[in-house]
């Protein structure tokens, strides 16, 4: 989900399709090939990473503390494994993935979007770890979103090809101190009461929203999806990012949310130049006061605590009706293993680890601002009071409740970020396309993906 939505980043993800390559995809603690649908039912008792010297191979994505502190600590534990990680910008990744995953295959790789990855049998089948770690106990709507059928379609059912680091949700940033400048002693509960706040904030001189829309992740799909769920329901455009059959994007809703943020740009609630800003530049203006609101995942709530305590709030993106439920793009930090990745077994403990350890699951709170997945009961450490990673915990339970999580639009085909919804809002920024055009587009370009997949 772009630092997406942080699938999200709510991940944001993109992967560009390579040709077929047959990777067979080998059980849990077996050498044999097992098909790629069914796992392996022949292991009695989970894998683990031994105490042999082990040098797992990762590809993580730059910018992002959570795996790099997780793997340091999992050192710490398990000694005997070490890690050689490489670190590549998420727009790199994804137009590295099929080659790298093919070509080197590492233990470990932040992914993504992989209908493609599993079309062409790049990514291993969890299905065996799955049963024999207890990932099928936990909450399926954890697993939902890394499920997908035979050939990579549709997702939300079928196969695990993946697992998350945590499980990450968007909402809206603000900075405090601005905030109380306009007069705003509470986070907007309607649309129409957030449209207030930001004309108030653009006629005090202050930058109402800086966000982030340059280059190949266009991060005005952050507040257009926002738009989409404060219009309409969660559950269509769901099935669009899934790939239901006959689902689309030209919804009534959705054109109300994209003449929304139409309005929005019209209005100069965004900075001048938020066609040339990337996700480091917005994350800077925003740390250092430039602007009241940042459309962002709960992925830098814990760096927000640090370089702003104190003065960094979150709220979920209001309804257009008073009393709405809330609703928030929600996707795991996801991860998976190579098909003919040299460690697979120590790479599936890992993430075991990564959701049952107690200091794993507190450094997925303290330093990715997030809720860890893993077993409903699992242990949850106390979070202080009054911290952005409090609020974004509690917006999680919100969502929890009115049922309200969506993936990210970005993850509905492994090119549509990229070809389609970036170039397609930077042009409505620029004036060179309308809200009706930008759906439409957009629909036309994810029909031909899902026909040529």
């Amino acid at each position: 989900m772009a630092r997406r939505v942080r699938s999200g980043r709510a991940g944001a993800a993109i992967a560009i399709a390579v040709g077929t390559l047959a990777a067979a995809c080998s059980a849990p603690g077996s050498d044999s090939p097992q098909p790629q649908a069914t796992g392996t039912s022949s292991v009695s008792a989970p894998p683990t990473c031994g105490t042999s010297p082990i040098t797992m191979n990762g590809y993580f994505e730059t910018g992002f503390p959570l795996p790099k502190a997780l793997t340091t600590e999992f050192t710490k534990q398990h000694p005997n494994v070490t890690w050689n990680i490489r670190e590549d910008q998420f727009a790199v990744i994804t137009q590295n993935a099929p080659r790298v995953l093919a070509d080197n295959p590492p233990d470990l790789m932040r992914l993504p979007q992989v209908s493609e990855l599993v079309k062409d049998n790049l990514l291993k089948n969890l299905d065996g770890y799955a049963r024999v770690f207890g990932w099928d106990k936990w909450p399926a709507s954890q697993l939902e979103q890394l499920r997908l059928g035979p050939g990579g379609r549709p997702r939300g059912e079928g196969s695990l090809y993946a697992l998350g680091l945590n499980f990450s949700m968007t909402g809206l940033f603000y900075n405090r101190k601005l905030a109380e400048q306009v007069g705003m002693s509470a986070p907007p509960a309607t649309l129409a009461e957030l449209d207030a706040v930001l004309a108030k904030a653009k006629n005090a001189g202050l930058t109402p929203i800086v966000q982030f829309n340059g280059g190949a992740t266009g991060g005005l799909a952050f507040p257009l999806q926002n738009l989409m769920a404060a219009y309409g329901p969660t559950a269509p455009i769901n099935d669009w990012i899934f790939n239901k059959p006959g689902a689309g994007i030209e919804t009534p809703a959705n054109l109300q949310a994209a003449q929304h943020l139409e309005r929005w740009i019209k209005a100069g609630y965004f900075q001048k130049d938020v066609n040339a800003v990337d996700y480091a530049t917005m994350m800077s203006r925003f740390i250092g006061g430039k602007g009241l609101f940042m459309f962002n995942g709960d992925w830098e709530s814990g760096n927000l605590d640090k370089q702003m305590p104190g003065n960094a709030g979150f709220t979920l993106m209001p309804p257009a009706q008073q009393g709405g439920k809330r609703a928030a793009m929600s996707a795991p930090l996801t991860f998976g293993i190579a098909a003919n990745a040299k460690n697979a077994d120590c790479a599936a403990f890992f993430l075991n680890w990564v959701a049952t350890d107690k200091r794993a699951r507190e450094i997925g709170v303290e330093v990715g601002g997030s809720h860890p997945m893993g077993p409903a009961d699992a242990y949850m450490p106390a979070v202080k009071s009054g911290t952005v990673t409090a609020g974004t915990l509690a917006a999680g339970a919100d969502i929890a409740k009115d049922n309200g999580a969506m993936d990210f639009i970005a993850n509905a085909t492994g090119a549509i970020y990229a070809k389609s919804w970036t170039p397609q809002l930077q042009k409505l920024v620029a004036g060179q396309q309308t809200p009706q055009g930008l759906l439409k587009a957009v629909q036309a370009d994810y029909a031909r993906q899902i026909e040529g997949n």
